[in-house]
């Protein structure tokens, strides 16, 4: 009964605030971060650890520089993806800009489906406004369910908001058998920079200066299913306003070496970092996991 009531709280908060333009929840936004960073210090040993491990070669200004400018961009993200509530088609394909979406699209004329690879950059929550611009395949994101089934409704309605087709990690790969048989074709975003579990610690990669555990099942997925693989490389052109590239990283994932596409997404995704690393999430434990070598 508390869950729900809080909820029901929660819900009718953002659904005010939503209506509000960008504008006036960045004031809010910035109240957020002198909450978060001066007052709860959300993780900021985890965030501290991870740039000064990342970025060896900076010193301690520019490190605590890069600190503060990931903190204000954590509270932008909130504020954008509460905003998803409200936010007019026209006003985000201003702020969310596809370059070259039509990859996609000559991809799926030619009869396959495609993996899309992307990490928690930018604002990830707006990349699925890229399906508005297709209406001959099914757009769809893998995501990890909440715990708390009232948040999992209200983030799946925010993810649902350009009709994606939201999938719990668990069931993709039964998803992806049925829209095969069912002779769809599709588009279907991995964010594949999260750390694996502990039983799951099967590829190494050197990322960001560290020894560092990859997914690859997107890769698997991607060859199983006959897939094309395109990376979106997203960048932060100023407050609220984001570009996205499409690089083609597979014509054919079933014809690719073992570990070529991962090996190539890790590539691409550390060169979108390093081009403005305040804007990826820092506060994730993404090396927690340390490699145990056996003699």
């Amino acid at each position: 009964m508390i869950a729900a009531f809080s909820y029901y709280l929660f819900y009718a908060v953002v659904w005010v605030l939503a209506w509000l333009p960008l504008g006036a929840l960045y004031c809010i936004s910035d109240f957020l971060f002198l909450i978060l960073y001066y007052l709860v210090g959300y993780r900021k040993k985890v965030v501290r650890e991870n740039l000064k491990n990342s970025f060896p070669e900076k010193n301690d200004a520019e490190l605590l520089r890069l600190e503060k400018d990931f903190y204000r961009h954590f509270t932008d993200i909130f504020i954008e993806t509460i905003k998803l509530l409200h936010v007019s088609d026209e006003e985000m394909e201003k702020r969310m800009h596809f370059s070259n979406p039509e990859m996609i699209s000559d991809i799926v004329a030619q009869g396959k489906s495609v993996v899309i690879l992307l990490g928690h950059y930018g604002n990830w929550e707006w990349i699925p406004s890229i399906y508005r611009n297709y209406d001959n395949l099914v757009g769809g994101e893998l995501y990890r369910p909440l715990k708390n089934r009232y948040f999992d409704s209200f983030f799946l309605k925010l993810r649902g908001r350009f009709g994606t087709l939201n999938i719990p990690k668990n069931d993709a790969l039964r998803t992806i058998v049925k829209l095969r048989r069912e002779g769809k074709l599709f588009a279907l975003g991995f964010i594949a920079d999260q750390t694996p579990s502990g039983n799951n610690l099967h590829y190494w990669a050197e990322f960001l200066n560290q020894d560092t555990p990859f997914l690859n099942g997107p890769e698997r997925i991607a060859k199983s299913a006959d897939c094309a693989v395109v990376y979106f490389d997203v960048k932060v052109e100023k407050r609220g306003y984001y570009s996205c590239d499409l690089i083609c990283v597979s014509e054919n994932a079933k014809s690719e070496p073992e570990n070529r596409i991962t090996d190539r997404f890790v590539e691409l995704f550390e060169t979108t970092i390093r081009r403005a690393p305040a804007y990826w999430l820092w506060s994730h434990r993404r090396w927690k996991h340390k490699r145990v070598h056996t003699s």
